[in-house]
């Protein structure tokens, strides 16, 4: 019999779950279905579109022809609101009842609302979708002054749209720097500069006790906990995602922050399998949970859902992502979880760059690159063998990393 596959979420996880399962299966049912009202698109390039620096046009990923063409039925602006897992079957907003032998959940995440006075306020934006990146593109053009709240990837991106449209903002951290989590005050300060000189001016120690509005419930003005006053007719927020778990309400599916999975993208229910930012994954390089909201990993987990949806446990999900920032003179990336760890080692070569690396148990487990990119293969390497290293932290910092020289000095 016709087997039948059904993903909720059309972002580049159950697009790649869609693509593969067509692939290997030509003759599947397969149903993708989505609340946006547009296909798959690229968000890595939304913040270079809301920056003023490209067209629409370069972003879409896929337009509906491309599911046409390949027998996949795209439902767009579709809630699901309910799964039954015992009926294998789910129900959308306007009661439609679909069955399925395979489900994938791929719902992803709503930006985390700043919880202040004022934060619904016109003028107050969040960062996530396409529709989203116009409205900012839009405001931005005409706007003087800005405040961007949220002092992580996202919140960068934000300040950098900022820095492009010449709008002259203040960048609003809780803490002494920026990304202060992966990130030392000396690696920040690289950040730091480069927004000055686009006219964002980072302000340490701060945050947002509420907004003041206009008359016509407009922003004008950001007030911190401190009692320092921000103009700023254009906010940006920035501070988290909460994941879109809702639908799992009565499923009994494992989850905490996010939807629970094995390294082969299987919930705890029969037949239902989730991928992207929303999963809490088993990490076979880690050996424990982890969670990732890069395009990449996204990417590689929709695959590899959908191959072992097709059949059980045919291949792990191992994989070290990375995310990059081009806002700059300079590149900057990170890999792996450079957040976490109980050791770590970091070297400042030149005014723009510096690198850091996180360890747990001696072996590497995620890191920071800026400037120099270069040693990024090496690192990913040695982290997903899994070596301790942790004693080599003269030779890991070294401009060139000669991984031959590691394997030499760990046999003496």
């Amino acid at each position: 019999m016709t087997q039948s596959y059904v993903i909720i979420g059309d972002g580049i996880a159950g697009s790649s779950a869609a693509e593969t399962l067509r692939e290997e299966a030509p003759d599947a049912d397969i149903t993708v279905i989505t609340d946006e009202g547009e296909a798959l698109y690229n968000r890595i390039l939304i913040k270079e579109f809301a920056k003023g620096k490209l067209p629409e046009m370069p972003i879409s990923i896929h337009e509906p022809e491309w599911y046409e063409e390949r027998d996949i039925d795209l439902q767009l602006n579709t809630l699901v609101t309910n799964i039954d897992p015992d009926g294998h079957r789910i129900k959308t907003h306007e009661d439609e009842i679909i069955e399925y032998d395979k489900l994938l959940v791929a719902t992803g995440g709503t930006p985390t609302q700043l919880p202040v006075e004022n934060s619904d306020a016109e003028g107050i934006h969040h960062f996530w979708t396409f529709q989203d990146a116009r409205s900012i593109r839009n405001h931005a053009e005409d706007a003087d002054t800005g405040i961007i709240v949220g002092a992580g990837l996202l919140g960068i991106d934000l300040a950098a749209i900022c820095g492009a449209q010449d709008v002259e903002a203040h960048y609003l951290m809780r803490g002494d720097s920026w990304w202060r989590y992966a990130l030392s005050t000396e690696g920040a300060e690289i950040l730091h500069d480069a927004m000055r000189e686009r006219g964002v001016e980072p302000v340490f120690q701060s945050g947002v006790d509420h907004f003041e509005t206009d008359d016509d419930g407009h922003v004008t003005a950001a007030i911190d906990p401190n009692g320092d006053r921000y103009d700023g007719d254009f906010v940006g927020i920035a501070i988290g995602l909460n994941f879109n778990t809702e639908i799992l309400q009565g499923t009994g599916i494992e989850r905490d922050g996010g939807i629970f999975v094995d390294e082969y993208m299987r919930t705890s229910a029969d037949d239902i399998f989730a991928a992207g930012d929303i999963t809490r994954y088993h990490d076979t390089i880690l050996g424990e949970r982890a969670q990732n909201g890069s395009w990449d990993s996204a990417k590689a987990q929709g695959t590899i859902a959908a191959k072992n949806m097709l059949e059980p446990e045919s291949e792990e999900f191992r994989f070290v992502s990375s995310y990059s920032i081009t806002h700059f003179d300079f590149p900057f990336l990170s890999f792996g979880h450079p957040t976490i760890g109980d050791d770590e080692c970091e070297r400042k070569y030149s005014d723009t760059e510096w690198r850091r690396l996180a360890f747990k148990d001696g072996k590497i487990v995620g890191g920071v690159l800026i400037g120099d990119l270069s040693p990024q293969s090496a690192y990913k390497q040695l982290m997903r063998e899994g070596r301790v290293v942790a004693d080599q932290k003269e030779a890991l910092l070294q401009q060139s990393v000669d991984l031959d020289d590691l394997a030499q000095s760990q046999e003496q």
